[in-house]
C-alpha cells in the first residue's frame, strides 16, 4: 500500500464552478499509484467541493440560482458580514456542499461516471486563491 499527498492551488474567477477533475488526475499521474482511494480536502469555509453533471452547464447555473434563493447575499438578518454582503451567504452555501470528497481511482484516473466532474464551488463574488489537499492511498 502506498500513499501520496499534494496541495493544489486553484485560482477561482469568483462565484461559480471550477472543474478540478483533470488537476486531480495529474496528481494521480505524478504519484504513480494506479488503483485506490483519493481524498480531496478544501482548506476553506466559503467554498467547497461537489461531484456534479459535467455536460449541461444549465445544471450549474440552476444550482447557483437555487443557492442564491436559500442563502441570499446581504440578508440584514446575518450578523457576520466582516468581508462584505456575500460573506455569510458564502458560509451558508458551503454547508450545502462538502469540504472533502472521497473518490475511487483506477487506471491512474478518478473513477467518475461519464457525466460527472469534481468541482470546486466558489461562493464568494471576488476571485480567490484556494488550496485543495489531495491525498492518495492505493497500489
Amino acid at each position: 500500500m502506498r500513499q501520496h499527498q499534494e496541495v493544489l492551488e486553484v485560482r477561482t474567477r469568483g462565484r461559480g464552478f471550477e472543474d478540478v477533475t483533470e488537476r486531480v488526475n495529474e496528481v494521480l499521474a505524478r504519484a504513480g499509484i494506479v488503483r485506490g482511494v483519493c481524498v480531496v480536502f478544501c482548506r476553506h469555509t466559503s467554498c467547497g467541493l461537489l461531484v456534479q453533471e459535467n455536460a449541461d452547464p444549465s445544471v450549474r447555473r440552476d444550482l447557483l440560482a437555487w443557492w442564491a434563493r436559500i442563502a441570499p447575499d446581504g440578508d440584514p438578518r446575518y450578523e457576520h458580514d466582516d468581508e462584505g454582503p456575500d460573506d455569510m451567504a458564502a458560509h451558508l452555501r458551503t454547508t450545502l456542499v462538502r469540504t472533502s470528497e472521497t473518490l475511487p481511482f483506477d487506471g491512474g484516473r478518478l473513477a467518475l461516471g461519464r457525466w460527472q466532474a469534481l468541482y470546486l464551488v466558489e461562493h464568494r463574488l471576488a476571485p480567490h486563491r484556494r488550496e485543495l489537499v489531495v491525498h492518495l492511498t492505493g497500489e
